[in-house]
């Protein structure tokens, strides 16, 4: 009788416990790439051949709610060997998701940047050579930092999503950093197309930092079009970024694209950064993909200063896993 009683009160306790529990589901992905780059620079210290790395692993948490909220906890770790670090916390946050729209708490992008669109969207290695002393685009994204904030999505309407984030760097000197943007998508003329408008806005001593980025994505079928502009405002840079890009999407399972950038700075005379280049990306098998890019690009320092000018060919080739 007391084993019985002892028994029986072992599975009342797991049956509480296991409709008392949340229990989340759980899925990693992970990526790696492996590249040869041949560059031909006017500068010494550019001119060569190097082998690169770049790999990523990401664990996301997920569970719903008795009262339909969606709760995911995400963490993303930078695995690459080459890095200081070689298994570093890149981002973790939380996310609370309903009819509300979404939440994001943690160290995660600014909200900006899932609103942006640049050229380099339609392209899968995107290698920007630039020379060192550059102090100019090399895009016509905005840039994003993965500090701890407070980020809040708008519902979906219609065609319309929207996002603002605010990171907080402390009470004594700190940086705080807002960003928001928008993104509207219509069909017309049997194409898609998405109109996004993005904006960072980080607090400085001497004057505050601003970047913005506008640009139209139009997908018809196999094609895809970029076009979009940029800028950086800050003490002593007023910087100007234009950029287009196509992607074809062969019977094959082959990817051509083409692209082109330019950047200028009005305060800086005479500095100006220019590329333009090609890709073909290959699927070999389910998972890995063959990338090859060429890019031409030029860089002018201004102001009288040639020795630090910098032009040449980059020619890459990667070979990326994703699992």
């Amino acid at each position: 009788m007391r084993k019985l009683l002892l028994g029986t009160t072992a599975l009342a306790a797991a049956a509480t416990l296991t409709a008392n529990t949340a229990l989340a589901d759980v899925s990693i992905s992970g990526s790696a790439e492996w590249s040869y780059t041949s560059r031909s620079s006017q500068a010494t210290a550019n001119d060569g051949t190097t082998f690169g790395t770049d790999s990523d692993m990401t664990i996301n948490f997920t569970n719903k709610t008795d009262t339909g909220l969606d709760i995911t906890y995400r963490v993303d770790f930078d695995t690459d060997g080459a890095d200081s670090s070689s298994f570093v916390n890149d981002e973790h946050s939380i996310s609370i998701a309903g009819g509300f729209g979404k939440i994001v708490l943690g160290m995660d992008d600014d909200a900006g940047d899932a609103y942006n669109i640049d050229e380099s969207d339609l392209i899968a290695e995107d290698s920007a050579p630039a020379a060192v002393s550059a102090t100019i685009g090399t895009s016509s994204s905005i840039s994003s930092d993965d500090a701890n904030k407070i980020a809040y999505h708008l519902p979906a309407m219609g065609g319309l999503t929207a996002g603002i984030s605010h990171t907080d760097r402390g009470a004594a000197g700190g940086t705080d950093s807002t960003s928001y943007g928008a993104k509207y998508a219509m069909t017309a003329g049997g194409a898609s197309i998405t109109l996004g408008y993005a904006v960072v806005n980080d607090e400085n001593s001497t004057q505050d930092v601003d970047q913005e980025n506008m640009g139209m994505k139009i997908v018809s079928g196999d094609i895809s079009v970029i076009v979009s502009q940029g800028g950086t405002e800050s003490n002593d840079e007023d910087i100007q970024n234009a950029g287009a890009s196509i992607s074809y999407k062969m019977p094959n399972g082959m990817t051509v694209g083409a692209y082109t950038f330019k950047s200028e700075d009005d305060l800086d005379a005479g500095e100006e950064y220019s590329r333009s280049g090609a890709e073909i990306q290959y699927t070999i098998a389910s998972g890995l993909t063959a990338v090859i890019n060429v890019d031409d690009y030029d860089y002018k320092k201004g102001a009288g200063d040639a020795t630090n000018n910098d032009s040449g060919t980059s020619s890459k080739l990667t070979i990326k896993a994703a699992f």
